[in-house]
């Protein structure tokens, strides 16, 4: 196995050189503008990079995903997608409706849906009905897809979330010995490697920069609700579904917050702004690396708390009630953001001042 990972990163990064080019040909690159802020033209192939990398690597071993063909004709039509996106924007709702497509295909063909919550209230398991299976199932989908979406505002932050997610949830089939969901996960998380290392400018330098791409941020989001119902129902299953809100909580509650603020000021939940929570961090004075660590950070403590949960058995009930605490928290924390660090400017000031004081009275005497 470990020959075969060094093949996927060799793959994976010789992939990006290779697509780099034709993207520059076909101009599918991003271009600096109001909300995006980089220097020069930037090749949008990362994910392409990654999503054919993955291809290859289910072709040579086709039962690491489950349903590999099913699996990969839907994600192959969101990448696809995704790319066209890329090259010519198109509106949301027809990536939406798109999105609800491959969702409801997942369900009928796979028979991939959320049949079980767990005992998320402490009063028994809450099953779900086949229509509202189906409909929380296609919600999962389309908020999997695009809190991963929107998280890709900074360099190497999608990637870094990403390799916490896949890298949680391997862990996870491990112990359950689930070898081949373990696999898949590992694969994934070797193919984005490269990308992370050229997106932050290593070891060639910006000159060969590349992003994501909605391609890429699609492909990651659906691989990761695909593996979470996959992980979360049925008989043997590695991780409950409350587990699944701490592996990918800060993309989740960072779209979610977002989407009420926008739907509170009367706007699209889907209009693009510059108040996720990288942009906020940047602006309260973090550089972008020091924003990439701490959201990163931040990400890998909650994956951590929910793998913990997972392995101490905590009660669902506990572990969920912890999560809105920790969401409403997040949410207030957000929505008075510039409160809060103005209170801590004056404390500092004040601090400063005091310190200054009491420096000058040390000196006088």
């Amino acid at each position: 196995m470990d020959s075969g990972l060094a093949l996927i990163f060799i793959v994976s990064f010789v992939s990006l050189f290779v697509l780099r080019k034709v993207a520059k040909k076909i101009q599918l690159v991003d271009v600096p503008s109001g909300r995006k802020q980089h220097l020069g033209t930037i090749p949008l192939i990362g994910g392409l990079a990654i999503f054919g990398t993955v291809t290859l690597a289910l072709f040579m071993t086709p039962d690491l995903a489950r349903d590999t063909n099913l699996y990969l004709f839907c994600a192959s039509v969101l990448v696809f997608t995704g790319a066209i996106d890329d090259k010519y924007d198109i509106s949301f709702k027809a990536r939406l409706v798109i999105q609800v497509m491959m969702s409801v295909i997942m369900i009928k063909f796979g028979s991939l849906y959320l049949a079980s919550l767990g005992n998320l209230l402490g009063f028994g398991n809450l099953t779900l009905n086949t229509p509202l299976s189906y409909l929380i199932t296609t919600l999962a989908v389309l908020g999997a897809i695009n809190a991963f979406n929107m998280v890709d505002g900074i360099d190497g932050l999608l990637g870094g979330l990403a390799t916490v997610t896949f890298s949680s949830l391997g862990y996870l089939f491990w112990l359950d010995h689930q070898l081949d969901l373990y696999h898949f996960c590992l694969v994934i998380v070797i193919a984005t490697i490269p990308y992370v290392m050229l997106n932050l400018g290593f070891p060639l330098g910006q000159r060969f920069k590349v992003f994501m791409g909605d391609a890429g941020s699609v492909f990651i989001g659906f691989t990761v609700i695909w593996l979470l119902v996959n992980g979360t129902q049925g008989e043997s299953t590695p991780l409950r579904p409350v587990t699944a809100l701490w592996l990918i909580a800060l993309p989740l509650m960072d779209m979610t917050t977002i989407m009420i603020r926008r739907i509170r000021k009367g706007q699209s939940p889907f209009k693009p702004d510059r108040e996720h929570l990288h942009h906020i961090c940047q602006r309260i004075g973090l550089s972008q690396r020091m924003t990439l660590l701490a959201i990163c950070g931040l990400a890998s403590l909650f994956a951590y708390i929910g793998v913990l949960g997972e392995q101490a058995k905590v009660s669902e009930s506990i572990m969920f009630n912890a999560f809105l605490m920790l969401f409403a928290t997040y949410y207030l924390s957000i929505t008075h953001i510039w409160r809060i660090t103005a209170f801590l400017r004056k404390i500092n000031i004040n601090m400063t001042e005091l310190a200054s004081k009491r420096a000058n009275r040390e000196n006088r005497s």
